[in-house]
C-alpha cells in the first residue's frame, strides 16, 4: 500500500470519523466507514501510530489518514503502520516527503498489511 500524501485536511464526512489518538479502536464498530482520521497532536506522540496498526489488523481496509503534527520522517512509518494518506504541517515539504517514500524498495520484517516476514516468503 502506497502512502498518498493529501494537501489539506478536509472534516468527518458522511462514512469518515476523526478519533482522538486515546479512543481504543479495538471496540471501534467499522461497519460503513470509508475513512478513518488518526491525529497526532505531537510529532513525539504515537499512539495513532498503534491505533492504525491494530485497525488494519482488525480488517479495516478503507482510508486510514494521519493529521496534526506530521513529519515527513514519519511517512514511511505511516506507511508500515498501516496508513493510507497524510496531511503534512505546513511547514513540510510534500515533494520531498514523497522521495523519502521511495528509499526502501522491501522491508525483512512483515508490517499491518503483510504481516509474514519476507524472509518467510517462498521466493
Amino acid at each position: 500500500m502506497r502512502l498518498q500524501i493529501i494537501s489539506q485536511h478536509t472534516p468527518d464526512g458522511a462514512n469518515a470519523r476523526a478519533l482522538a489518538n486515546d479512543v481504543d479502536v479495538q471496540t471501534l464498530d467499522l461497519e460503513g466507514l470509508e475513512r478513518i482520521d488518526l491525529n497526532f497532536p505531537k510529532f513525539t506522540d504515537g499512539r495513532a501510530f498503534s491505533q492504525a496498526f491494530v485497525l488494519r489488523r482488525r480488517g479495516f481496509t478503507g482510508d486510514i489518514r494521519a493529521h496534526g503534527d506530521v513529519l515527513i520522517d514519519q511517512l514511511l512509518q505511516m506507511q508500515r503502520s498501516g496508513f493510507s494518506s497524510a496531511v503534512l504541517r505546513e511547514d513540510q515539504d510534500a515533494a520531498h516527503g514523497e522521495k523519502l517514500l521511495t528509499h526502501y524498495k522491501a522491508f525483512y520484517q512483515g508490517d499491518a498489511v503483510t504481516a509474514e516476514p519476507k524472509f518467510a516468503r517462498v521466493a
